[in-house]
Protein backbone atom coordinates (compact mmCIF):
# COMPACT_ATOMS: atom_id res chain seq x y z
CA UNK A 1 0.00 0.00 0.00
CA UNK A 2 1.07 3.41 -1.17
CA UNK A 3 0.63 6.41 1.00
CA UNK A 4 0.85 10.37 -0.25
CA UNK A 5 1.39 13.00 3.01
CA UNK A 6 0.55 16.48 2.61
CA UNK A 7 3.53 18.65 4.15
CA UNK A 8 3.76 21.59 2.18
CA UNK A 9 2.64 24.42 4.61
CA UNK A 10 4.50 26.25 7.50
CA UNK A 11 1.73 26.22 9.52
CA UNK A 12 1.20 29.64 10.39
CA UNK A 13 -1.44 29.28 12.58
CA UNK A 14 1.17 27.43 14.58
CA UNK A 15 3.38 31.00 14.93
CA UNK A 16 5.86 31.21 16.79
CA UNK A 17 6.48 27.67 16.71
CA UNK A 18 7.19 27.22 12.89
CA UNK A 19 8.84 30.21 12.54
CA UNK A 20 11.95 29.02 10.37
CA UNK A 21 10.50 24.78 10.83
CA UNK A 22 7.16 23.44 9.41
CA UNK A 23 4.58 22.20 10.79
CA UNK A 24 5.71 18.25 10.17
CA UNK A 25 8.72 18.97 11.87
CA UNK A 26 7.12 19.84 15.61
CA UNK A 27 8.46 17.61 18.02
CA UNK A 28 5.63 15.63 19.55
CA UNK A 29 7.32 13.90 22.00
CA UNK A 30 10.44 11.61 21.52
CA UNK A 31 8.70 12.28 17.46
CA UNK A 32 8.29 15.00 15.20
CA UNK A 33 4.86 14.90 13.51
CA UNK A 34 5.24 13.40 10.74
CA UNK A 35 7.99 10.79 12.08
CA UNK A 36 4.20 9.68 14.13
CA UNK A 37 2.35 10.10 10.65
CA UNK A 38 5.14 7.34 9.09
CA UNK A 39 5.14 5.22 11.99
CA UNK A 40 1.71 4.61 12.27
CA UNK A 41 1.48 3.78 8.70
CA UNK A 42 4.17 1.54 8.28
CA UNK A 43 2.70 -0.63 11.03
CA UNK A 44 -0.37 -0.87 9.28
CA UNK A 45 1.30 -2.43 6.13
CA UNK A 46 2.34 0.68 4.19
CA UNK A 47 5.85 0.33 2.59
CA UNK A 48 5.58 3.31 -0.16
CA UNK A 49 5.29 6.92 0.81
CA UNK A 50 4.96 9.82 -1.38
CA UNK A 51 5.60 13.50 1.16
CA UNK A 52 4.82 17.10 -0.72
CA UNK A 53 6.94 19.15 0.80
CA UNK A 54 7.20 22.82 0.62
CA UNK A 55 8.20 25.14 3.34
CA UNK A 56 11.77 24.26 4.47
CA UNK A 57 11.39 21.64 2.15
CA UNK A 58 15.43 20.37 2.51
CA UNK A 59 14.75 20.18 6.39
CA UNK A 60 12.38 17.76 5.58
CA UNK A 61 14.02 15.68 2.82
CA UNK A 62 17.03 15.04 4.87
CA UNK A 63 14.96 13.81 8.13
CA UNK A 64 12.65 11.54 5.52
CA UNK A 65 16.36 10.34 4.11
CA UNK A 66 16.69 8.83 7.74
CA UNK A 67 14.14 7.03 7.77
CA UNK A 68 14.10 4.99 4.47
CA UNK A 69 15.19 1.57 4.46
CA UNK A 70 15.28 -1.46 2.47
CA UNK A 71 11.14 -2.24 3.60
CA UNK A 72 10.20 1.49 3.32
CA UNK A 73 10.55 3.71 0.29
CA UNK A 74 9.83 7.10 0.71
CA UNK A 75 10.45 10.26 -1.79
CA UNK A 76 9.73 13.65 -1.96
CA UNK A 77 7.51 15.76 -4.40
CA UNK A 78 8.24 19.70 -4.00
CA UNK A 79 5.77 21.99 -4.05
CA UNK A 80 7.09 25.55 -4.90
CA UNK A 81 3.41 27.27 -4.98
CA UNK A 82 2.81 26.05 -1.36
CA UNK A 83 2.43 29.96 0.09
CA UNK A 84 0.08 31.10 -3.01
CA UNK A 85 -2.32 27.86 -3.40
CA UNK A 86 -4.15 25.60 -1.05
CA UNK A 87 -4.09 21.56 -0.70
CA UNK A 88 -5.69 20.50 -3.72
CA UNK A 89 -2.98 21.82 -5.82
CA UNK A 90 -0.46 19.83 -3.77
CA UNK A 91 -2.67 16.66 -4.90
CA UNK A 92 -2.56 17.57 -7.96
CA UNK A 93 1.44 18.07 -7.90
CA UNK A 94 1.42 14.66 -6.69
CA UNK A 95 -1.48 13.43 -9.23
CA UNK A 96 1.61 10.66 -11.02
CA UNK A 97 1.82 8.97 -7.37
CA UNK A 98 -1.99 8.38 -7.85
CA UNK A 99 -2.66 5.30 -10.51
CA UNK A 100 -2.69 2.66 -7.80
CA UNK A 101 -4.65 1.89 -4.71
CA UNK A 102 -3.16 4.70 -2.05
CA UNK A 103 -4.45 6.91 1.15
CA UNK A 104 -4.03 10.52 1.49
CA UNK A 105 -3.01 11.76 5.01
CA UNK A 106 -3.11 15.46 5.72
CA UNK A 107 0.05 16.77 7.21
CA UNK A 108 -1.38 17.47 10.91
CA UNK A 109 -2.95 14.73 11.23
CA UNK A 110 -1.58 12.55 13.62
CA UNK A 111 -3.18 9.22 14.21
CA UNK A 112 -2.93 5.88 16.52
CA UNK A 113 -2.14 2.79 14.14
CA UNK A 114 -5.58 0.82 14.68
CA UNK A 115 -7.28 3.82 12.99
CA UNK A 116 -5.19 3.38 9.40
CA UNK A 117 -5.69 -0.64 10.05
CA UNK A 118 -9.58 -0.05 10.47
CA UNK A 119 -9.41 2.54 7.62
CA UNK A 120 -7.73 -0.25 5.58
CA UNK A 121 -10.09 -3.10 6.45
CA UNK A 122 -13.65 -1.07 5.71
CA UNK A 123 -16.21 -2.33 2.69
CA UNK A 124 -14.22 -1.94 -0.61
CA UNK A 125 -15.42 1.34 -2.06
CA UNK A 126 -14.04 3.90 -4.98
CA UNK A 127 -13.22 6.24 -1.71
CA UNK A 128 -13.20 5.62 2.03
CA UNK A 129 -13.61 9.52 4.16
CA UNK A 130 -12.46 8.50 7.70
CA UNK A 131 -14.81 10.34 9.95
CA UNK A 132 -15.05 10.57 13.52
CA UNK A 133 -18.69 11.79 15.54
CA UNK A 134 -18.60 14.24 18.88
CA UNK A 135 -21.38 16.29 20.06
CA UNK A 136 -20.98 19.76 18.78
CA UNK A 137 -18.43 21.08 15.74
CA UNK A 138 -16.58 24.41 15.37
CA UNK A 139 -16.08 26.62 12.25
CA UNK A 140 -12.93 25.02 11.61
CA UNK A 141 -14.12 21.40 11.77
CA UNK A 142 -14.11 19.87 8.07
CA UNK A 143 -17.77 18.26 8.63
CA UNK A 144 -19.75 15.52 6.60
CA UNK A 145 -23.46 15.12 5.98
CA UNK A 146 -23.74 11.24 5.45
CA UNK A 147 -26.91 9.16 4.27
CA UNK A 148 -25.95 5.96 6.53
CA UNK A 149 -22.52 5.73 5.77
CA UNK A 150 -22.81 7.45 2.20
CA UNK A 151 -20.97 10.64 2.27
CA UNK A 152 -23.77 13.38 0.71
CA UNK A 153 -21.75 16.45 1.47
CA UNK A 154 -18.25 17.84 2.67
CA UNK A 155 -17.02 21.08 3.97
CA UNK A 156 -16.25 23.51 6.38
CA UNK A 157 -19.47 25.70 6.37
CA UNK A 158 -22.07 22.39 6.77
CA UNK A 159 -25.19 23.61 8.94
CA UNK A 160 -25.20 21.87 12.61
CA UNK A 161 -28.62 20.11 11.20
CA UNK A 162 -27.17 18.46 8.09
CA UNK A 163 -23.43 17.75 10.40
CA UNK A 164 -23.22 14.10 10.98
CA UNK A 165 -19.33 13.59 11.68
CA UNK A 166 -16.28 15.33 10.32
CA UNK A 167 -12.76 14.61 8.22
CA UNK A 168 -10.48 13.68 10.49
CA UNK A 169 -7.82 14.19 7.20
CA UNK A 170 -7.26 10.38 5.95
CA UNK A 171 -9.01 8.92 3.02
CA UNK A 172 -8.86 5.52 1.20
CA UNK A 173 -8.42 4.96 -2.59
CA UNK A 174 -9.22 2.10 -4.39
CA UNK A 175 -9.76 0.44 -7.34
CA UNK A 176 -11.51 3.48 -9.41
CA UNK A 177 -11.24 5.45 -6.50
CA UNK A 178 -7.69 6.77 -7.83
CA UNK A 179 -8.81 7.88 -11.68
CA UNK A 180 -12.21 9.56 -10.17
CA UNK A 181 -9.76 11.74 -7.57
CA UNK A 182 -6.83 12.67 -10.69
CA UNK A 183 -9.62 13.47 -13.31
CA UNK A 184 -11.33 15.98 -10.72
CA UNK A 185 -8.21 17.04 -9.52
CA UNK A 186 -7.56 17.99 -12.89
CA UNK A 187 -10.45 19.48 -14.00
CA UNK A 188 -10.41 21.63 -10.92
CA UNK A 189 -7.19 23.22 -11.66
CA UNK A 190 -7.80 24.51 -14.70
CA UNK A 191 -10.49 26.87 -13.15
CA UNK A 192 -9.25 30.03 -11.57
CA UNK A 193 -10.33 28.70 -8.21
CA UNK A 194 -8.55 25.83 -8.28
CA UNK A 195 -5.34 26.88 -6.59
CA UNK A 196 -7.41 28.34 -3.45
CA UNK A 197 -9.44 25.03 -2.83
CA UNK A 198 -8.77 22.36 -0.45
CA UNK A 199 -8.69 19.08 -2.20
CA UNK A 200 -12.08 18.25 -0.13
CA UNK A 201 -13.76 20.05 -2.60
CA UNK A 202 -13.21 17.54 -5.52
CA UNK A 203 -14.22 15.22 -3.09
CA UNK A 204 -17.60 16.51 -2.23
CA UNK A 205 -17.75 16.87 -6.54
CA UNK A 206 -16.99 13.23 -6.58
CA UNK A 207 -19.99 11.72 -4.33
CA UNK A 208 -22.81 13.77 -5.77
CA UNK A 209 -22.75 11.33 -8.42
CA UNK A 210 -20.03 8.36 -7.55
CA UNK A 211 -20.03 6.09 -4.34
CA UNK A 212 -17.89 7.78 -0.84
CA UNK A 213 -17.55 5.84 1.57
CA UNK A 214 -17.08 6.85 5.61
CA UNK A 215 -15.32 4.61 7.83
CA UNK A 216 -15.95 5.91 11.42
CA UNK A 217 -13.71 5.79 14.16
CA UNK A 218 -14.85 6.53 17.28
CA UNK A 219 -13.36 6.19 20.49
CA UNK A 220 -9.79 6.10 18.56
CA UNK A 221 -6.93 8.59 19.26
CA UNK A 222 -6.35 10.99 17.00
CA UNK A 223 -5.14 14.79 17.04
CA UNK A 224 -4.71 17.86 14.05
CA UNK A 225 -2.33 20.43 15.09
CA UNK A 226 -3.86 23.55 14.17
CA UNK A 227 -2.78 25.98 16.82
CA UNK A 228 -0.31 26.11 19.73
CA UNK A 229 -2.96 24.67 22.04
CA UNK A 230 -2.97 21.62 19.52
CA UNK A 231 0.53 21.14 20.15
CA UNK A 232 0.51 21.08 23.35
CA UNK A 233 -2.61 18.38 23.41
CA UNK A 234 -1.77 16.35 21.02
CA UNK A 235 2.08 15.85 22.61
CA UNK A 236 0.20 14.99 25.18
CA UNK A 237 -1.85 12.25 23.50
CA UNK A 238 0.93 10.44 21.38
CA UNK A 239 2.28 9.31 25.32
CA UNK A 240 -1.14 7.00 24.77
CA UNK A 241 -0.17 5.65 21.31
Amino acid sequence: MKAVILSAGQGSRLLPLTEGRPKCLLQLGDKTLIEWQIWALTQGGVDDIAVVVGYHAQDVVALLKKLESPKLKIRTIYNPFYKLADNLASCWMARHEMKDDFVILNGDTVIEPKIFQKLMASPSAPITVTIDKKESYDSDDMKVHLKGTRLLEIGKTLAPERTNGESIGMLLFRGDGPKLFTDTLENLMYTPEGVKWWYLRAIGQIAEHHQVETCSIEGSLWGEVDFPADHARVSQLVTEF
